[in-house]
């Protein structure tokens, strides 16, 4: 995994994990599930690259 991807995946989940928590301290469903998805988008970014580093080591 190239380290701005691992960059950008860390960015997404943050980036969830502070809208989900602002979302609940306001009590505001919208911002909640816009954190979830940040976070979701952050976990397929990391299975990607992990799926790629796993071909590119079957490759070598």
């Amino acid at each position: 995994m190239g380290l701005d991807d691992k960059i950008s995946a860390a960015a997404d989940k943050a980036k969830g994990n502070a809208k989900e928590a602002v979302g609940k301290a306001t009590n505001d469903d919208e911002k909640v599930a816009e954190g979830k998805a940040d976070q979701t988008k952050g976990d397929i970014k990391s299975k990607i690259e992990d799926v790629k580093d796993n071909i590119k080591k079957a490759l070598d």
